[in-house]
């Protein structure tokens, strides 16, 4: 066993202590999802027991940093599913940078707070599986599901979807925050009110009720409320 001098234990000591309070740091998020930026910003993790992210490249690029508190929501959220969910799996997508700032091709993801994730599908047999995202079809972005919400052999499971939201936002009012709304296609997201978690939907969420510049089909976007700074 190594036994280091006394003075050198001490640095050890205050190094891990100065570690510890700076990961355990907050980030700050400025103005809004499309007029902000972000200080602090921590970044997701690229796989759990139910969920991954849409690509390692994406990651290394730094595409994938969020606002600590919306972090502490997602993870927690996905812990939920586990057992709210237990045979279905997740995949999260574009969130920002991590300083914030313009986010292109997105039109907000510039404050910690917008984040995307990828629609939830299950396969021929049944299964959950996840949406493949890779460069040939822009990592995900470029799929477009039919008005039935088939693609290539992939049904969108709405009901791992609408559990999905609702945790989220379960998880979000339980750290003090909430969210703002929910972007997914409207012609698709009718189908989300035929859940047996309808009634918590309609009650608690807001859904973005107008097409935006993009479908959205493929994935569901949500921007988070947390506090922030003008």
């Amino acid at each position: 066993m190594l036994i280091f001098p006394i003075h050198i234990r001490y640095l050890l000591i205050l190094l891990l202590v100065i570690s510890s309070n700076t990961s355990a740091k907050e980030s700050i998020c400025y103005g809004t999802t499309s007029n902000g930026k972000l200080e602090g910003g921590v970044q997701l993790p690229s796989k759990g027991r139910n969920f991954i992210g849409y690509s390692r490249v994406a990651a290394m690029a730094g595409r994938t940093y969020v606002h600590s508190a919306v972090k502490n929501i997602i993870i927690a959220a996905y812990k939920d599913l586990e057992t709210e969910q237990p045979k279905k799996v997740y995949k999260y997508a574009e969130t920002g940078f991590s300083g914030g700032g313009q986010f292109r091709p997105h039109k907000t993801h510039r404050n910690g707070l917008s984040v995307d994730f990828m629609t939830p599908v299950i396969n021929a047999n049944d299964e959950s599986v996840h949406l493949p995202t890779h460069v040939f079809n822009k990592f995900g972005y470029n799929i477009e599901f039919d008005s039935k919400g088939n693609y290539k052999g992939l049904t969108i499971d709405y009901e791992a979807l609408a559990a999905h939201i609702v945790v989220l936002h379960k998880q979000a009012k339980r750290s003090g925050n909430d969210l703002w709304r929910v972007i997914f296609d409207p012609k698709l997201q009718v189908n989300l009110f035929k859940t047996k978690y309808a009634d918590y939907l309609e009650k608690h969420i807001t859904f973005s009720k107008k097409r935006s510049w993009v479908r959205h089909d493929e994935h569901y976007h949500i921007d988070f409320v947390v506090a922030c700074k003008q």
